[in-house]
């Protein structure tokens, strides 16, 4: 890490006891903030659940890179030296391209979620790596990895797991694999993750009195059919309900903004007249 100036938030969390070591022993500038927790400040407007805060101290600074740790510490996102964060999606992509490169990547198999862009799907596939979604949360991650022996896997809220050094996700493991392949590449994290074409992504939330199959509603799903048809490989479209709220999310990915919010609209408008509360 010689050269490098780094800004890292621990959230007032678990990696404020850890990182300041840690780093220590890693040489380079490293400004560690947010390492003094009280007992109600965890994740109070920092952290990975904040990452514009770290992606402004990094432009402010003029470092070259953030880390931002959530709370327990399981997820790391990153910050580029343009003030932009960079999430789970891109560091799948980085360490998916290094582990192929070193014959690490078992099947060319990487695991995301049904909440990855599209952009992600269509990086990997340029560089010859499968993408397999598996539902929201790490352990249905695991699942995934588990039944295909998968080498890497995650979320786009930054739970990297990599099973050949953890058996669990490790926000600040995340952290030294994105900063080793940093000082083995010499390239920074925006010129490793330049060619992430992040796809316009909308959600909405219908409030519906019961939770039909979406399926089985003509209107509904013809809506869906026509998104699904036009948009095919340029778009992605999910939907699902909530599982804590009487709500049914309507999640669309385009290339075209306008046909993005057209289909999100005629799908929501759709459920509405059939199931609004």
């Amino acid at each position: 890490m010689k050269g490098l100036r780094i800004v890292a938030d621990c959230a007032n969390g678990a990696a404020a006891a850890v990182a300041p070591e840690l780093f220590r022993h890693l040489g380079g500038d490293v400004i560690l903030q947010n390492i003094k927790p009280d007992g109600r400040n965890i994740n109070l407007n920092c952290g990975a659940l904040h990452p514009a805060y770290v992606a402004a101290e990094v432009s402010v600074r003029g470092a070259d890179l953030g880390l931002t740790f959530d709370g327990d510490a399981d997820r790391c996102l990153l910050a580029g030296s343009h003030n932009n964060v960079i999430n789970g999606d891109a560091i799948l992509l980085m360490a998916a391209r290094d582990l192929k490169a070193r014959g690490m990547l078992t099947g060319d198999l990487v695991v995301a979620t049904t909440m990855s862009n599209i952009g992600l799907e269509a990086a990997l596939r340029s560089n010859g790596i499968r993408m397999l979604r598996a539902p929201v949360g790490d352990r249905y991650v695991l699942e995934e990895m588990q039944k295909h022996n998968a080498a890497l896997g995650g979320e786009q809220s930054g739970h990297i797991l990599l099973p050949h050094l953890a058996t669990t996700g490790d926000g600040l493991l995340t952290a030294l694999v994105v900063l080793d392949l940093v000082a083995r590449t010499g390239k920074g994290i925006d010129e490793l993750t330049e060619d992430l074409k992040v796809f316009p992504q909308v959600i909405v939330n219908v409030k519906v009195r019961e939770k039909r199959p979406l399926e089985g509603i003509a209107p509904v799903a013809a809506a869906i059919r026509a998104a699904e048809k036009e948009l095919k490989d340029s778009g992605r479209v999910v939907i699902r309900y909530s599982g804590t709220e009487p709500l049914a999310r309507v999640m669309i990915e385009a290339e075209s903004e306008e046909a993005m919010r057209r289909h999100a609209e005629a799908i929501a408008g759709a459920i509405r007249a059939e199931l609004g509360a």
